[in-house]
């Protein structure tokens, strides 16, 4: 029963190859016919993803059919890093998105979003112009606003009754504290007594569908408010994947150990 370690390992690391050539064909894709910003950021995300799996995949076959101990180590060796950086990543991610909630507005049945509610090292991340050049592309190519177009004959009690998403509450209208006057969903006047806020995002609203509040800070705030509520349902996952790399990592031990073993001459399969 000694080859049971090495025929699981050599089984998953089969199926995992399996896996790696679709990934790494959609990212092949993404790069010659990408047609979008949010297309192209995915692109090498998809190839490094596919690219490590193959590899280790196949360290991992040789290691446990052949029986190679040099490539069952390099293999171990890449699932402890792999491991380790899992268990660093849901760490770090768990404070860096602990901070941060969205404040109920009075009279309104959606809630604001400030950036500087968040972590200083997220908001550095979309503050930066090329990551949040790239984050405004998938949120236009997404059209988050588009629904605002379907609102347009609600009254403003109506409006404000809504329950947004952060994204919408955050991008697709001003924030309520500059003070615009509604005319519609989709249209924003400044008041004859001027604005409430001289807030940047204030300033830098436009009834413009094509500029809205995407480049404002509530928006920015209403990106990490969404990632914040996504990463609750990925973590799940990722203590789960942890979990099954560990117990892989685990197998891969009794592999080496029977390869060792083996090459040592401490396994005779056909002895009587």
């Amino acid at each position: 029963m000694v080859q049971i370690s090495n025929s699981l390992v050599g089984f998953l690391n089969f199926l995992t190859l399996l896996i790696s050539f679709p990934i790494i064909g959609a990212g092949l894709w993404f790069r010659l016919h990408a047609a979008t910003e949010c297309e192209r950021f995915l692109q090498l995300p998809l190839l490094v993803l596919g690219g490590f799996l193959l590899v280790v995949s196949v360290l991992g076959l040789i290691g446990a059919c052949c029986r190679v101990s040099f490539f069952m180590w390099l293999y171990l060796f890449v699932m402890f890093l792999l491991i380790l950086a899992m268990i660093v990543f849901t760490i770090f991610a768990f404070v860096v998105t602990n901070k941060g909630v969205g404040e109920a507005a009075s009279g309104v049945g959606f809630k604001e979003y400030r950036l500087s509610d968040y972590s200083g090292w997220l908001q550095k991340r979309v503050d930066n112009w090329e990551t949040w050049r790239e984050i405004d592309g998938c949120l236009k190519d997404a059209q988050v606003c588009a629904g605002f177009e379907g609102l347009v004959g609600l009254q403003a009690s109506q409006f404000f009754a809504k329950n947004l998403s952060p994204l919408q509450s955050g991008c697709c209208k001003p924030p309520t504290f500059c003070g615009f006057q509604y005319k519609n969903a989709t249209f924003w006047t400044i008041p004859t007594t001027g604005l409430k806020s001289t807030d940047a995002d204030c300033k830098l609203w436009s009834n413009d569908q094509a500029k809205l509040c995407y480049d404002c800070g509530s928006c920015k705030a209403g990106v990490l408010a969404t990632l914040k509520t996504k990463w609750k349902a990925v973590s799940i996952f990722n203590i789960a994947l942890l979990v099954f790399l560990i117990i892989v990592y685990s197998i891969g031990c009794c592999a080496l150990r029977n390869n060792r073993s083996k090459n040592h001459g401490g396994y005779y399969p056909y002895a009587r």
